[in-house]
């Protein structure tokens, strides 16, 4: 199946193809509902079911919100009671992310280098350019609100554990893999690795949350990727918002589709990236 594909080859047109699809996204209507955000936590508590959250922190500083839409908590409860009967614990890595979450993720070294040095590998060890870079970074980290489902309280990044002897259900590769393993069809991970995505994805969808085919471990419900994957051809009723935790409302972000960092900021960003990794 894979035998006239290289990993980089794939890559490159998979990144690509991810891609027009973001186009999409930015372009595609939105309804915002304001519904409130809920606590995941709580609702898994409230249901006495097992689950994990990651205590891993946003660009090394910033705690991660385990919140999502109100109306998603009882598909995600059923998911999890789904998972503990198989055998399984779901494991939340991210929720919901704050406007000022989802920019410096973007820029963290951590995320940013993985995407530099993805660029490097597309260009054959050459330096890349701004456009390449910049392409990359709309996808791998979603550098717009309107296409970030976690700024819309409308997604979840997981992974799942066996109950019995704690061990990763594995998947092909880490929870945030930026390789030609991370889009859910590569078709470089093993049968058993794609088995369990298969198996994983099963489970959410049939609660609603549909799988981000860029990536193994994104699940989201009700914003417009979720209608474009759907083909519900409903507008999105979830886009990103400014959420405050003390009053519990939220407003909408004034300009959906801005980018959360400029192109002049991304060349800057390069350049540093590019000292650290030791390229250019």
């Amino acid at each position: 199946m894979v035998s006239d594909l290289t990993q980089r080859d794939y890559w490159i047109s998979y990144m690509d193809e991810m891609r027009v699809l973001f186009e999409r996204l930015r372009a595609y209507p939105c309804e915002e509902s304001d519904e409130a955000l809920g606590s995941i936590s709580d609702a898994m508590s409230a249901a006495d079911v097992e689950v994990l959250c990651s205590d891993t922190l946003i660009a090394g500083e910033l705690e991660r919100i385990f919140f999502v839409r109100e109306r998603l908590l009882p598909d995600l409860v059923a998911i999890a009671r789904d998972m503990n009967a198989r055998g399984w614990i779901l494991k939340f890595e991210d929720g919901f992310r704050t406007r000022e979450m989802q920019t410096r993720l973007g820029r963290s070294p951590e995320a940013f280098d993985r995407i530099v040095k993805s660029c490097v590998w597309e260009c054959g060890g050459d330096r890349p350019s701004l456009d390449l870079v910049s392409k990359r970074a709309s996808v791998l980290v979603a550098n717009c609100g309107k296409s970030g489902t976690h700024t819309q309280g409308a997604a979840v990044d997981i992974s799942i554990f066996d109950r019995d002897d704690g061990a990763e259900v594995w998947r092909g590769g880490p929870y945030l893999e930026m390789s030609a393993l991370t889009p859910m069809a590569s078709p470089f991970v093993s049968a058993e690795e794609h088995a369990s995505r298969v198996a994983i994805t099963k489970v959410m969808e049939r609660h609603g949350f549909m799988h981000y085919p860029g990536e193994f471990w994104h699940y989201n419900k009700g914003d417009c990727l979720y209608q474009i994957l759907t083909g519900g051809g409903a507008p999105g009723i979830y886009g990103p918002i400014h959420w405050d935790s003390a009053s519990g409302t939220v407003t909408p972000y004034d300009d959906p589709a801005a980018l959360l960092t400029s192109p002049e900021r991304m060349a800057t960003e390069i350049e540093s990236s590019l000292r650290r990794i030791g390229t250019g």
